[in-house]
């Protein structure tokens, strides 16, 4: 039976943090993309840090931030992976000594942005969202899931529009890796909803066993 894995993205709040952990959800994302209503402070982001067991990856999420603030992050967080949003280059992402995932925006041509993959031979994943290139993650925006390729040759996630009543749709579709979800299981920008939490984990589960 495949295992799709789970990022649970967006979270600013111990409960939220403790419920995710409770789910079993693979990865959680903490932004720190500078324009993002969902951006941490550093004290913040250590003390969610610090309810995360090991066997569950923290994913520090940028967006064109500069050097000093990723390495600050890195020093201070110690995160698993970074995910790139911006107009951050390969070499620049992969200058942390970290693993990296670089976000694909899938909100114009699929033709243009499938090509970026290329010019990232470091990633060690890729995440396809739904806004448009320049735009910040955690839009909601959908895109269409069969344009995703049939197979690439690093993992990836999707993200975008998903919520527990399309995640299992997206899944038969494009095939991913794993899935990313931040505004689907939300009640604000931030706040997280636990019975739409729940829910989320519960579709990929039965989707995973269909």
């Amino acid at each position: 039976m495949p295992h799709t894995r789970i990022k649970f993205c967006g979270l600013t709040r111990a409960e939220d943090v403790r419920l995710a952990v409770e789910l079993g959800v693979d990865y959680l994302g903490l932004v720190f993309a500078p324009q993002s209503p969902r951006r941490l402070l550093l004290g913040q982001a250590r003390m969610l840090r610090g309810l995360v067991p090991q066997d569950i990856a923290v994913v520090a999420l940028m967006m064109d931030n500069a050097r000093a603030d990723v390495e600050k992050v890195v020093e201070s967080l110690r995160p698993d992976v970074l995910q790139f949003h911006g107009g951050e280059d390969d070499a620049f992402c992969a200058s942390f000594g970290l693993p990296f995932w670089k976000a694909i925006a899938m909100g114009g041509q699929a033709e243009a942005a499938f090509s970026a993959i290329a010019r990232y031979p470091g990633a060690s994943g890729f995440l396809f969202d739904g806004h448009a290139a320049g735009e910040q993650g955690g839009s909601g925006k959908r895109f269409d899931w069969k344009q995703m390729p049939s197979a690439l040759d690093r993992p990836f996630f999707l993200a975008g529009g998903l919520s527990p009543e399309n995640v299992g749709v997206a899944l038969q579709t494009a095939r991913p890796w794993g899935v990313d979800v931040s505004s689907g299981i939300e009640a604000a920008p931030g706040i997280k909803h636990a019975d739409k939490m729940r829910q989320f984990v519960e579709a990929v589960r039965l989707a995973d066993a269909a």
